[in-house]
């Protein structure tokens, strides 16, 4: 796939579902999906941080979870992972260790980001590997889902 390829529109759609589900669980909704090379779906997750109390509960880091466990293998080299939100510095480290060679997100983490924000973890060279990374994806679509949870917690007077 391209970076222009219409089908990351269609597959952030999935992660964005699974953003919905996190609403609906008051967790944050961020959700991920990973693609095998064949263009078939192997992982489909969303933030669970409250839900299973572990701080390690990002969608990212349990749709890599589910990634491995289907192709049985950590090697995730012939996948693709969409995510709502850029990925912070744990998903950007497991990304790495998974060796996921494509990347595409929808809205940029100013206060956490570490693939384009704060840091550039998935291009840095003195890694032994690197990322494609495509940003930007229904951008405006994962920034809402966020804006609204956040502004609701606020109302709520929590987060």
């Amino acid at each position: 796939m391209n970076r222009y390829d219409p089908s990351h529109e269609h597959f952030m759609r999935f992660a964005l579902q699974e953003a919905q589900h996190a609403a609906e669980e008051n967790e944050v909704p961020v959700g991920a999906v990973i693609l095998h090379r064949e263009l078939r779906m192997i992982a489909s997750a969303h933030n669970q941080r409250e839900q299973l109390h572990d701080p390690t509960a990002h969608a990212e880091m349990i749709a890599i979870t589910q990634a491995a466990e289907a192709l049985r293998s950590w090697r995730l080299d012939d996948c693709i992972l969409y995510v709502t939100l850029e990925p912070c510095s744990m998903c950007a480290g497991a990304i790495l260790q998974a060796r996921i060679p494509t990347v595409v997100y929808g809205a940029v983490d100013p206060k956490a980001g570490a693939v384009d924000s704060l840091f550039s973890l998935l291009g840095d060279s003195r890694l032994n590997h690197r990322c494609e990374v495509i940003s930007g994806v229904l951008a405006e679509s994962c920034g809402a889902i966020l804006t609204e949870f956040f502004q609701h917690q606020r109302l709520l007077g929590k987060k």
